[in-house]
Order: C-alpha cells, then structure tokens, then sequence
C-alpha cells in the first residue's frame, strides 16, 4: 500500500507538468492528453519497479519530450493528423478572469502561439523547458541530449524569434 500512496503523491505532483509540456509540444489537445495518459502510465510502470527513485522530475521530462517527440514522428501522426486542428485559447483562461480581462488577453494570446508555432520543434522543447518548466540551462541540455551550447543557442534563437514576432526589443 505505501507503493500506492507514494504513487499518487507522485501523480498529483507530476500530471500538471506532463500535460502542460504535452500541451506546448502538441498543437493538438486531444493528443496532449493521450500523451500525458501514456506518459503517466509509464511513470506508474517505472515507480512499481524502482519506487525507491527520487528525481522523478527529471526522468518525468525527458519521458514527456521524447513521448511528444515519438507521437510526431509516428506514421499514424503524418497521416491523420489534421492540420484545421487549432489551439483553443479558451482554454488556458483563467476562471478567475473577468470577460474584459478574457477579451484583452485574447489578441495577445494567440500572437504568443503563434509565435510560439512558428519556432522549431527544438526551440519550442528548450523554450519550453527553460521558461515554463524553469529548468537551468545545464539540465534543460542534459534532459535533451544536447549540449549546452547548443541550448543555449537554441534558447537565444527562439527568445530573439518570439520577440521579432511579437514586436518586441531583438
């Protein structure tokens, strides 16, 4: 039973940060959440086995990343993916927001993903990790199997796109 209740102390703490990697490497929500589902099976499976592991977070991202990574490459993604199929800003407003506040946020919203689409996949993945995921650069490279000039450079690129793109400072 302590297996059980170490394994939902580790859902509750992981599950936000697997979907929302899931969510920001997948344009589409349904296949962030089959991703997330696969990626939190596999943390179950991996928790049985070795529940005496730690650093969960690390391996929970680099199993995320590569999971996304592996539902892109698929022949089922290639094939059936839809390419209508467009992220719903809807659904990342905050219940707390007033429609004024929903209303203004929109326009900025869907500038943000756009330029956020518009970066390559790996810029999107070491973007992701170092700002939303608040990894250092150092660990976002070792989490990717790059190194960590070549992270940074990643880093550096997407930030100065998303800035042109945003009309913001190079």
């Amino acid at each position: 039973m302590a297996a059980r209740n170490s394994y939902d102390e580790l859902d509750v703490a992981q599950r936000p940060r697997v979907e929302r990697l899931c969510r920001l490497l997948l344009e589409d929500p349904a296949e962030a959440q089959d991703v997330a589902q696969e990626v939190l099976m596999k943390l179950f499976q991996a928790q049985q086995t070795r529940p005496e592991t730690t650093t969960w977070n690390r391996w929970v991202t680099r199993v995320t990343v590569n999971a996304c990574r592996d539902r892109r490459r698929s022949a089922w993604w290639r094939r059936f993916r839809s390419d209508d199929s467009v992220l719903r800003e809807d659904d990342l407003i905050s219940p707390a927001a007033g429609p004024e506040d929903a209303a203004m946020a929109g326009e900025v919203r869907r500038r943000v993903w756009a330029a956020f689409r518009g970066l390559s996949r790996r810029q999107q993945e070491v973007f992701a990790l170092r700002h939303v995921e608040d990894l250092s650069t150092t660990d976002v490279a070792e989490t990717l199997g790059m190194s960590e000039g070549s992270a940074k450079r990643h880093l550096f690129r997407a930030v100065h796109r998303l800035r042109l793109a945003l009309g913001g400072a190079s």
